[in-house]
């Protein structure tokens, strides 16, 4: 059966920055393919307001509180949730930060704290739980990388160095893990309709008109959109998928100069 390739019955899955948006999106997702779901943030109140979201889909959650780029902390948040749920078999780097600054304005301090969130904390997750993969012979880890892995804009370069860090990071991970059977891929979302994204995407908001005539789809992705694609590198269906960055963009990045209704000659 075909189903039976995204059935996730038994898996359990950690989703980092889990809470909201596209990570909110993601857990849900693979909750509902019968995973059972672990969420990690650092704000109690955002936890709190994440159970309430399973709870009114119907679904189950664990939620744990624990800094992604505190290895101890990693290590003891991955320990409870190995004795409380089991082995970590897919797990989604999904938290980040942005800093919309400009290069010259920007503090060094700042720079280095995207980094560490953006960048290295998947390294800490992923070396924490890849041994054991390794050990099963199976296991899935996903990073959450970005258009900005691509190219640049203004204002996002913190940001932008991170999650093309994190593209090559996920390829190496492949080189070193895929012949034990663990396969390594990255998500990289267009621009999504999310909380973050709703201010301009009211009236006429000069980035919304950008979005909305550059992207072929002709539409803002949904958080839906990106944990479809999650589903599909968490399942059996993409065994053979590794080292791979899924661009979820309705095409933005296939195109150069698309303008909605014009005559694109």
């Amino acid at each position: 059966m075909i189903t039976e390739l995204f059935d996730l019955s038994g898996k359990i899955a950690l989703v980092t920055g889990g809470t909201h948006g596209i990570g909110l999106a993601i857990g849900k997702t693979l909750a509902k393919a019968g995973a059972r779901v672990c969420v990690n943030g650092r704000s109690v109140e955002k936890l709190a307001a994440c159970r309430e979201a399973y709870r009114l889909a119907g679904l189950e959650v664990f939620t744990l509180q624990f800094d992604v780029c505190d290895e101890k902390a990693v290590d003891q948040g991955i320990s409870i949730i190995e004795k409380e749920m089991g082995p970590v078999d897919i797990l989604v780097n999904n938290a980040g930060i942005i800093k919309r600054i400009p290069i010259l304005e920007m503090e060094i301090s700042t720079f280095k704290e995207v980094i560490d969130v953006d960048l290295v904390a998947p390294l800490i997750l992923a070396k924490r739980v890849a041994p054991g993969m390794i050990a099963r012979r199976s296991g899935k880890i996903i990073n959450i990388c970005s258009m900005m892995s691509v190219y640049g804009r203004n204002t996002v370069s913190a940001y932008a160095s991170a999650k093309g860090g994190l593209k090559l990071l996920t390829r190496n991970m492949c080189c070193e893990w895929a012949k034990y059977n663990v396969q390594i891929n990255g998500i990289g979302p267009g621009y999504i309709a999310t909380d973050i994204t709703a201010a301009i995407r009211e009236g006429n908001h000069p980035f919304n008109d950008l979005v909305m005539t550059r992207t072929p789809a002709g539409r803002w992705g949904e958080p839906e959109d990106v944990g479809n694609a999650a589903l599909f590198l968490a399942s059996k269906a993409s065994d053979f998928v590794n080292g791979h960055i899924l661009y979820v963009d309705g095409g933005i990045l296939a195109n150069f100069g698309y303008v909605k209704g014009e005559n694109n000659v």
